[in-house]
């Protein structure tokens, strides 16, 4: 297994081709020679482009993690994600060329973009997890995809945001939350019409499969 001081090396070098040549630019065989890896250890730790980008993220997790404030804990829930979510666009300032290249990249090969949609969804769920905010079953995923969704558009203004205080990301993140928040509350009264039905449905299901038989016994379930 390779140090984690090989391991950055290896997402830097990563990063640097993503930059410049973007992601169709260059070959692992590239990557292991600017990283200055044998190719074996490249396959051994990192497989593929998708594992290094798996890697860049968790590695922005955390550093995001690391930094959660624990003043915010008494906040509102979306000024706690509020403050993740600005944290998570400072750590990745040292990294907007391979950020751009990366966007521009998954707008064009919507194969690649479900590929790496699923290291999103990871990466958003820990950011939920440090702003406090918890969710169960279908609401969890759906929250969590729209916020990969929802930070994916604040990135495309954040790369072209010039002002030092980043005040168009900071708008453009505070218009996607009051979305996100309407977004929910739709989702909430859905939740609530839907459910007397899927309670009246499972119910009957029961007493179907709990009817007695002619001899007085419930029936077995079919096999």
């Amino acid at each position: 297994m390779a140090s984690q001081k090989i391991r950055q090396k290896v997402v830097a070098a990563f990063l640097d081709l993503l930059g410049e040549k973007g992601w169709h630019g260059f070959e692992m065989a590239e990557l292991a020679l600017a990283a200055d890896v044998k190719l074996s250890l490249l396959r051994t730790e990192f497989p593929s482009k998708a594992a290094c980008f798996k890697a860049f993220l968790a590695e922005i997790d955390r550093k995001v993690l690391d930094a959660v404030d624990p003043d915010m804990a008494e906040e509102p829930a979306r000024d706690r994600l509020f403050d993740v979510l600005m944290a998570r666009l400072d750590a990745l300032s040292p990294h907007r060329d391979a950020v751009r290249a990366l966007r521009r990249a998954v707008r064009q090969d919507p194969q690649l973009a479900v590929c790496l949609n699923g290291c999103a969804l990871t990466s958003q769920r820990w950011m939920l997890t440090a702003a406090g905010i918890t969710a169960s079953g279908p609401k969890a995923q759906a929250m969590t995809q729209g916020l990969v969704l929802a930070f994916a558009r604040v990135v495309d203004v954040w790369l072209d945001d010039e002002d030092p205080g980043l005040a168009r990301s900071m708008a453009a993140l505070d218009r996607e939350l009051d979305r996100g928040e309407v977004w929910l509350l739709r989702l909430d009264r859905v939740a609530r019409f839907v459910r007397p039905f899927l309670k009246r449905r499972r119910s009957g299901s029961r007493r179907r499969h709990a009817a007695p038989s002619a001899t007085g016994e419930s029936e077995s379930p079919a096999t």
